[in-house]
């Protein structure tokens, strides 16, 4: 994975290149992140590398430890469960508000997002994967209207995506994915509220119990 970022943008390819790199694995949970490293890795300053890394630090995907450092986010079940709970209700009541009030031009940013999400998942592209689904929530988000609930979603999105980049890597997940949030897409389109909040909650349990068969995988091999 190519690290090396433009000087123009440095502190915010800084932390966009390393919050990516955690999303696929190329850091893993509970990792140690040395700083001399990984500043020349990048090819950035220690200073905008310490500022990234505590800007990651307040997503949760980084936990700064007094005399030891930072490293890799670790969530466990109980957490991660706290927040499929939480995304299920927030999904539902966005997808309910998204398909009464979507416009034409929503749907269509819709349609977009998820017919790039598609053509990662056929091309195992787990960047444009990650990105893609992050434009389809988006584009729910503006037609739904409601932004205090899409800031409450913002406020978890980091930590969703990380679980989300760990589930999509079982086998067979991605393209699950692609039939729930087609399901949920199509329920939008047809302005059919009940089977919008149906769908996404639908996607949200399956990517939980998706996530819970990855925990406990990795809980028995340990």
């Amino acid at each position: 994975m190519d690290l090396k970022i433009t000087p123009s943008t440095v502190q915010h390819e800084t932390v966009r290149k390393l919050r990516e790199a955690i999303m696929v694995g190329h850091f893993q949970p509970g990792e140690r992140l040395v700083e001399t490293s990984l500043a020349e890795e990048l090819g950035v300053s220690r200073p905008s590398l310490r500022e990234a890394l505590r800007v990651l630090a307040t997503e949760h995907l980084v936990v700064i430890t007094p005399n030891r450092g930072p490293s890799v986010a670790m969530i466990s079940w109980e957490e991660a469960e706290q927040i499929y709970q939480t995304s299920a209700l927030l999904e539902g009541e966005l997808a309910v508000l998204a398909a009464e009030r979507a416009t034409t031009a929503d749907v269509e940013s819709m349609r977009e997002a998820l017919g790039k999400f598609s053509l990662a998942v056929q091309k195992s592209d787990s960047l444009v994967r990650l990105s893609a689904t992050t434009d389809f929530y988006e584009a729910i988000i503006a037609a739904s209207g409601n932004y205090v609930i899409g800031g409450l979603i913002h406020g978890l999105v980091a930590r969703i995506n990380f679980l989300r980049a760990r589930t999509m890597a079982s086998p067979g997940r991605a393209k699950h994915s692609v039939r729930e949030m087609t399901k949920l897409f199509d329920a939008i389109e047809a302005h059919d509220s009940r089977a919008a909040r149906a769908a996404a909650v639908a996607h949200v349990n399956a990517a939980r119990q998706e996530a819970f068969d990855v925990f406990h995988l990795e809980a028995k091999s340990a």
